[in-house]
């Protein structure tokens, strides 16, 4: 009966298919991956839906955690840092979307406000975007997010070697809204709603986690990045 239920608000448009409905349908009705095939064009094709889709999910997280192979994460970013990047991408409309950008960075004040989990990769604090004055000042900034009660950020050191987070950045949010994932791809991204597919993006987090520093290990080497510029 809830197979039905589903089926017939998906239809009516009041609930958009995921994926783990698509292989509920391709069960029932023997039809191998069929569904679950379609669902997964869709995601493909439809990068920029499944981002105002994830905005959505991070406005209602109770906790967000990601993991950053190359660069600060957008809700830790400073305006001229978001700027250098978005810039070299040559995307239309760049000033615009640098004001969307920090203009989210408004839920870390809330009330209640989410608890931002940061994995940073050793890389992502030595290369100077937008030159030194301003990674200057964007390390001075994350230092000071990480006195937040609400902000923690553990660094990945290159010591470590090869480790769970090689096949790039990726978000995780936990919130009254569900669970998702969001996988980050040049010019493009994918939201994942699947729960069996989140719980593996969940469980690269705690590996990745394994092999980061400390909290103040982490922070130390911050302001010796900072220190070096």
């Amino acid at each position: 009966m809830h197979l039905y239920s589903n089926l017939s608000n998906i239809m009516a448009g009041r609930r958009k298919i995921k994926e783990e409905d698509a292989k509920k349908l391709d069960a029932h009705w023997e039809l191998g991956e069929h569904f679950t095939r379609l669902v997964r064009y869709a995601k493909r094709d439809g990068s920029k839906e499944w981002f105002r889709e994830y905005l959505d999910y991070e406005a209602a997280a109770s906790v967000i955690k990601a993991y950053e192979a190359l660069a600060v994460p957008g809700l830790l970013q400073l305006p001229e840092y978001a700027a250098a990047l978005i810039g070299e991408l040559g995307t239309l409309e760049a000033e615009d979307q640098v004001k969307r950008r920090i203009a989210r960075q408004a839920i870390l004040g809330k009330r209640p406000a989410p608890n931002l989990y940061v994995l940073l990769s050793q890389n992502a604090l030595e290369w100077p975007v937008g030159g030194t004055e301003v990674m200057r000042k964007q390390l001075a900034h994350l230092l000071e997010m990480a006195e937040k009660p609400n902000v923690g950020i553990r660094v990945v050191p290159r010591s470590c070697g090869a480790h769970a987070g090689f096949d790039g950045s990726f978000t995780l949010i936990y919130g009254d809204a569900g669970d998702v994932a969001y996988i980050e791809a040049p010019g493009r991204g994918r939201l994942v709603e699947s729960p069996s597919e989140v719980r593996e993006y969940w469980d690269r987090y705690d590996r990745i986690g394994q092999v980061a520093l400390p909290v103040a290990p982490s922070l130390r080497l911050i302001r010796e990045a900072l220190e070096a510029l």
